[in-house]
């Protein structure tokens, strides 16, 4: 199992008030070695402030404060250059609001001894999905069936933000070159990974749709990723990687 304090969880944030202060504490009731990145864009609800408060009893918590919001992607790529500059050798991605389970940490540390890549999974075992409305629901089932058929990608849940990367896996992407966000970030991350011949692996997790805060999912979003796959596929064409 790797160790839980060569490891960093980036949580991005946007008016996550009601959730900051908590998700943290259920992180450190699971593995209390290891280390928090808070990446703030600038959010007036006071959650920057929240973070500095904690900061004074747990050292192993850092945050990132950016002057504005620029969309998920960019904040995770600015978690990455972090982790990347101050020599973690596993990398988290998880959201603020509870959607992904902080007890499942310690199941990503014990599958990324046999993988670079680590992708919690909503569908690889059923449909594991709490409180999404229907419709919801079979827009990300069908939108990972629709990315799995056009980029040949072996993934059942390419759209899903909860993973856990190898340092070497982030060493390998030009951050330069992703200008995507959301579920369209989440898909290229992966691909570029998969496409450069490290191992991904998928493992079960039940996703709980937010109690507290807004979802910040719009159709941009959605119509961003359904393009991105097309991008994605013909890049590998002519072997860009």
């Amino acid at each position: 199992m790797a160790e839980a304090s060569k490891a960093l969880v980036i949580i991005p944030t946007y008016n996550e008030s009601e959730n900051i202060e908590r998700i943290i504490g259920e992180v450190f009731k699971h593995t209390p070695d290891i280390h928090i990145l808070v990446v703030d864009d600038n959010s007036p609800d006071g959650t920057a402030n929240l973070v500095k408060a904690l900061q004074k009893k747990h050292p192993t918590i850092h945050i990132l404060e950016r002057e504005k919001k620029d969309g998920l992607g960019q904040a995770y790529l600015a978690g990455f250059k972090f982790a990347l500059q101050n020599g973690y050798e596993y990398i988290f991605e998880m959201d603020a609001d509870f959607s992904h389970d902080p007890k499942e940490i310690p199941n990503f540390l014990k599958a990324i001894d046999e993988a670079d890549l680590v992708l919690g999974s909503r569908y690889i075992r059923g449909v594991n999905v709490v409180n999404w409305p229907l419709q919801r629901l079979l827009l990300s089932y069908f939108a990972n069936v629709y990315t799995r058929f056009v980029t040949g990608m072996p993934v059942r849940d390419a759209t899903g933000g909860y993973k856990c990367f190898r340092k070497e896996v982030l060493e390998k992407i030009d951050f330069d070159r992703i200008h995507s966000s959301g579920y369209a970030f989440q898909i290229e991350l992966t691909y570029k990974a998969w496409r450069k011949g490290f191992r991904v692996k998928e493992i079960p997790i039940i996703f709980v749709d937010r109690v507290y805060g807004q979802s910040k999912l719009s159709r941009a979003i959605m119509w961003e990723a359904m393009f991105l796959v097309w991008k994605l596929r013909l890049s590998s064409l002519f072997h860009k990687r």
